[in-house]
């Protein structure tokens, strides 16, 4: 049986919502030497995938290249990131993280964790767990759904951009 159109809005605001919350909840782990949530994006999503070109790592993140390449450079300038031509294609670059990247990364998602860890303080380790399956299947089913549509749904020009750098369009 299908989703209820209003349990999916519900479910749309529930999830702008934990959004909203888990920002301030990891805020409280933030110091004034963070870089901030974009860039830690951008040097989190580089460090699963290892090497990866720029354009896939805009793709995934939805944003378009102009923005990436800016961020980049932020995170080079700071040392985090490493920028290195693609054997395979002389015009790309592979970017993956520095020594210096690696460690600030671990620090920061360590302090974040640690904080989201101290807030669950009455749940078990079986509720943690249950929760970190359901969210991690509901984003596999969103993310094989915007694979499978060849258009974005809501029509404007940032999403129909944002679609076409993740590969969507």
């Amino acid at each position: 049986m299908a989703v209820d159109r209003s349990t999916a809005a519900d479910l749309v605001h529930t999830i702008f919502d934990l959004q909203r919350t888990l920002r301030c909840a990891t805020a409280s782990s933030a110091r004034p030497t963070d870089l901030g949530l974009a860039l830690e994006g951008v040097l989190r999503f580089v460090g699963e995938g290892g090497r990866s070109r720029a354009s896939d790592i805009a793709g995934r993140l939805g944003i378009g290249p102009s923005a990436l390449s800016r961020q980049v450079a932020e995170l080079e300038e700071h040392g985090m990131l490493l920028r290195q031509p693609d054997p395979a294609d002389g015009r790309a670059h592979l970017l993956s993280l520095s020594i210096e990247g690696e460690a600030y990364l671990r620090e920061v998602e360590g302090r974040r964790a640690a904080a989201v860890q101290d807030m669950l303080s009455g749940w078990s380790e079986e509720e943690a767990c249950a929760t970190d399956r359901t969210l991690e299947h509901l984003t596999a089913a969103l993310r094989s759904a915007i694979n499978r549509n060849s258009r974005p749904r809501t029509g404007t020009t940032q999403d129909q951009k944002s679609a076409t750098f993740s590969g969507v369009n």
